[in-house]
């Protein structure tokens, strides 16, 4: 029987890499659902759609089309066809997609396109691996196996400063560290899909170097 590993966890705390080292090592399929929620808000940044006009930030979401490929577990996800995948690290991006990732309607849809896309896998037979900040609570709570994954916000930076780096994208650390701690308050808060520590039955990885 096909089964589900959640792995939740802050901004930068290294849930993609591990994910990755996983899925590899144990043949799973892994899904980085946060490239759905960043392919939306790179929608909202091309389109040049206000932060506080909600009703459009909800509309778009049913104007686009997102799809996610994988294949030899390197995951690219498509914008209307288009490969999105650098694009959507963008430090404009970044500065949104906590932000429009909190409006409840836009949650719900994107967490039905999880769903789909976990179960979709699932009925193949597969083992999937998925990777978000409300995978264990809110996504797939009946996840057999539920992973928090957490950094200080000093460490997460310097991580995440890394990635920027290798990407050709500069920011100084305390942008990046401003931003991951914005990010934490705003995840952290959200009326809908917060992101929370596990109380139950998980692995706790305290300032894991990856």
């Amino acid at each position: 029987m096909s089964y589900i590993v959640a792995i939740d966890g802050p901004a930068g705390s290294g849930k993609g890499t591990l994910t990755k080292v996983v899925a590899k090592e144990l043949g799973l399929v892994s899904i980085d659902t946060g490239m759905l929620y960043r392919c939306h808000a790179l929608a909202v940044v091309r389109n040049n759609i206000d932060l506080d006009d909600k009703e459009n930030i909800i509309k778009i979401m049913d104007n686009i089309e997102i799809k996610l490929k994988n294949e030899n577990n390197i995951q690219t996800v498509f914008l209307d066809g288009e490969d999105v995948t650098d694009q959507i690290r963008l430090p404009e991006v970044n500065n949104t997609v906590s932000l429009t990732s909190s409006i409840p309607e836009v949650r719900e849809k994107v967490t039905e396109l999880e769903r789909k896309i976990g179960y979709d896998w699932l009925k193949e037979g597969k083992n999937i691996i998925m990777e978000g900040r409300d995978i264990t609570t809110v996504v797939f709570p009946e996840a057999e196996i539920k992973i928090y994954l957490d950094a200080t916000p000093v460490e997460r930076a310097k991580r995440r400063m890394e990635q920027q780096a290798r990407k050709g994208i500069n920011e100084t650390f305390q942008e990046v560290l401003e931003s991951i701690m914005k990010r934490d308050k705003n995840d952290m808060n959200k009326k809908v899909g917060a992101l929370k520590e596990l109380q139950v039955q998980y692995i706790y990885i305290n300032a894991i170097k990856l």
